[in-house]
């Protein structure tokens, strides 16, 4: 009865109003009365059933930007400008205790829904699920993300930018969408499905439905997504002025590629020539002068793999520093395009009730690059190392739609101060500590102060629901909702020394492990993010001790000094790791992403042949066959005119990929290796108008992967054309970049002429893979 009572809404002001419960969903509606009179005349209507939000209740805007250090930004003492966080920083306040979980997925997952990431068995990311609870990438029935929880209480809903919480088995038109963000409390979407996207060429979904870009060469994504949420909003405004909405923005900024405008990077030029050592020194004197953090913190010792700057060759240095200016020109871009979503929101007369929670990164700065950058990320996912002496050919181009670039780990940890490592290390508050800014200025009146309470991702939406008086739903469908695990931050809205609420918090990512406890820090370094395999078995690890209340960036590890405690805080782990479904833990990584090894789903799961159709498009790695180190045929029934061209069926584009397809009437075949080589098997002569079977056979040497073989295309049983491939990628083409029938979208694997689009028609194409 105190629910009913705490959550009671008028629905309309004109109707009779009904006491709600909102804490089970979807809220019931009252009976339909029945009627003995014969004739409407003589009868009253009942009260219109409709659900408000609670009187009161705030805009909200959740901004989270991807791949971002706590030392990255103006507003935490970092070296990039980013002057619209620093202005909400400024009239709101910061966070500098905030955490995620160290990784993409897991964070967005725990942000979404308020629940952590092993409870939403999002261990680690998606395309890495196993069959274990706290693994799989399914997010249980017993959580229902925030979003729905906002919409069915009368909000609207919107999410723009990256959406990594749908398994990958699950991204096709084929099913089934639970998990995509129209089915998890969106109304609208628009952006990319996976954990990063070519911002010059990205493949776009508006709802459910993939859609062409706009065709523009400046095009960016995130200028694109920006236009999209400013429409949204004024629309929603427009029509309904007096209903709040929830907007989700959260940018592929900056995740590698770090792709950006050249005059951005170029506003950084000889900026950070002093080197990542410098750097880290440079930031923590600011935190310091700033107040961010306490005067007595030190950097924590620098990890002994990366090299220090003096010792670097010139053109590792060169290099380095590019790589350096283009991420810093990407983050800069992305808070632009931030404030002119602000910009908006503020000439519609919305700001003073709007929460907007910044949160600047998802995780720490990203090493994956490893200790050199890279040209191309798909080289990586390949196990093929790039020279520094390559990727200065590319210098000048860096961040152009030419490339799809990373940045070498010294700078990740630099971005990372004052702590040691970086994403992926869960163990360590560079891998997990992001600035966070609240800015409210309805109902916090509080400007520029500091907040030093410790909170964690899942949080988010306990405050949110706190802030709109929505409760956390105990029943949904049918189906009674776990407990939520985070703890609101409105408390300390007006009292900055308040106790802290969220007393207790585990880390854990691929064996990177710890947990925190009114202050204390006990953890583990299992692995770096630039180390491709642990260095010791899981029972072997050395943990370690650190007091954050005098030390900030646990640089002084006292695990000798209090060995007691140590052993208290390691069995406070292990009942937490049993509590939320992070045992048995898995330190696996590359061996993750094969799908067959680790027993979850594919499409084409126990097939070695497809069948497909004109207008199949965005085949992800889990959807479309594994033509990947095996030899196949692809065979094609088309009918081509005279000046036949286009597609018949590709996959993958500029930086990896392979396409079947004809030029000026000639059937081909280019394998695109990474970029860097291609090797095309091309007619001599072009076919006349007619129908054709068109066949590609490709017999793969053996031996291993990444090996090379014979293509032989056939026109009606006519051999055309024959060509030798000398070798293969043995990973991924793309993540975003995916299998087409009928057209090459996004970059594309050849050159077609002038355009990619088949011309003809296209009756049916059969792959199969001989195994």
């Amino acid at each position: 009865m105190l629910c009913l009572v705490a959550f009671t809404t008028q629905l309309s002001a004109q109707q009779t109003p009904y006491a709600i419960d909102r804490s089970s969903l979807p809220i019931r509606e009252p009976r339909r009365p029945l009627y003995t009179e014969m004739d409407v005349r003589t009868t009253t209507p009942p009260p219109r059933f409709e659900v408000n939000a609670p009187k009161g209740a705030p805009n909200v805007i959740v901004m989270l930007i991807d791949d971002m250090g706590f030392g990255v930004t103006e507003a935490f003492g970092g070296p990039v400008n980013m002057p619209v966080m620093a202005r909400l920083a400024n009239n709101g306040l910061r966070y500098n205790r905030f955490h995620t979980t160290a990784l993409c997925a897991p964070t967005r997952t725990a942000l979404l829904t308020g629940y952590n990431h092993h409870s939403n068995n999002m261990g680690s990311i998606t395309e890495t699920a196993t069959l274990y609870p706290g693994n799989n990438a399914v997010r249980p029935q017993s959580i229902t993300p925030m979003a729905e929880v906002l919409r069915q209480n009368g909000y609207n809903t919107a999410q723009f930018g990256k959406c990594h919480e749908t398994p990958p088995w699950e991204l096709s038109p084929s099913g089934p969408q639970d998990r995509w963000p129209t089915r998890s409390g969106f109304e609208k979407f628009y952006g990319f499905l996976g954990g990063e996207t070519n911002q010059w060429a990205p493949l776009i979904h508006d709802g459910v439905t993939q859609v062409e870009i706009p065709n523009d060469p400046n095009y960016h994504f995130t200028v694109d997504m920006t236009n999209q949420a400013i429409s949204w909003m004024n629309f929603q405004n427009a029509l309904t002025p007096d209903k709040p909405f929830f907007m989700y923005y959260a940018p592929g900024a900056t995740h590698a590629p770090h792709h950006c405008p050249k005059e951005w990077i170029d506003k950084y030029k000889g900026k950070f020539d002093m080197g990542w050592d410098k750097l880290r020194e440079q930031i923590l004197a600011r935190q310091i002068q700033m107040g961010i953090v306490p005067p007595n913190t030190k950097l924590a010792p620098k990890p002994v793999d990366i090299k220090d700057w003096d010792k670097l060759t010139a053109d590792e240095k060169k290099l380095f520093t590019r790589q350096m200016e283009t991420y810093a020109g990407f983050a800069e871009h992305t808070d632009y395009e931030f404030g002119r979503l602000i910009a908006a929101l503020e000439d519609m007369g919305e700001l003073e009730n709007t929460v907007i929670i910044f949160i600047a990164g998802d995780n720490g700065c990203s090493a994956e690059g490893q200790m050199n950058g890279m040209f191309s990320e798909m080289t990586y996912f390949n196990a093929v190392p790039e020279t520094v002496e390559g990727m200065l050919q590319h210098y000048d181009e860096w961040g152009s739609p030419s490339t799809y670039p990373h940045m070498a780990a010294g700078w990740a940890v630099a971005l990372d101060a004052p702590f040691s490592y970086t994403k992926q290390v869960a163990s360590d508050f560079g891998g997990t500590r992001n600035g966070m800014v609240i800015h409210w200025p309805a109902g916090i009146k509080s400007k520029g102060e500091v907040r030093s309470q410790f909170s964690h991702v899942i949080d988010i939406a306990p405050t949110v629901f706190e802030l709109a008086n929505i409760p956390a739903p105990k029943m949904v469908n049918g189906i009674e909702q776990d407990p939520i695990e985070g703890s609101s931050l409105v408390y300390t809205f007006k009292e900055p020394k308040a106790p802290e609420t969220h007393k207790v918090q585990y880390f854990e990512m691929f064996g990177n492990r710890g947990v925190y406890s009114d202050g204390w820090m006990a953890r583990t370094v299992h692995r770096p993010a630039w180390q491709p395999k642990p260095a010791t078995t899981l029972e072997n690890d050395t943990w370690e001790l650190y007091n954050t209340l005098e030390d900030f960036s646990l640089s002084n590890n006292v695990a000798a000094k209090y060995p007691e405690k140590l052993k208290e805080m390691q069995g406070l782990f292990v009942k937490q790791a049993i509590m939320y479904h992070v045992l048995p833990i898995d330190d696996r990584t590359l061996e993750r992403t094969n799908a067959a090894l680790m027993g979850r789903p594919t499409i084409m799961e126990g097939r070695n042949t497809m069948t497909l159709g004109e207008g199949m498009k965005g085949m992800g790695v889990d959807i479309f066959i594994d033509l990947r180190n095996t030899a196949y045929t692809i065979t094609a029934d088309v009918e081509i005119g005279d000046k036949g061209n286009g597609v018949i069926v590709c996959q993958g584009g500029r930086f990896g990929g392979l396409s079947f397809y004809i030029k000026d009437g000639k059937p081909a075949f280019s394998y695109n290796y990474l970029g860097l080589q291609s090797y095309h098997v091309m007619a001599s002569k072009p076919l006349k108008a007619g129908k054709y079977k068109l066949v590609y056979d490709f017999k793969y040497d053996g031996g291993g992967m990444g090996k090379g073989g014979v293509g032989t295309i056939t026109a009606n049983g006519g051999k055309v054309a024959e060509a030798r491939l000398e070798k293969t990628q043995p990973g991924i083409f793309s993540v975003d970049d995916l299998a087409d029938v009928g057209l090459d979208e996004g970059t594309s694997v050849a050159d077609y002429g002038a355009s990619s689009k088949f011309n003809g028609k296209i009756n049916k194409v059969v792959i199969q893979v001989k195994k």
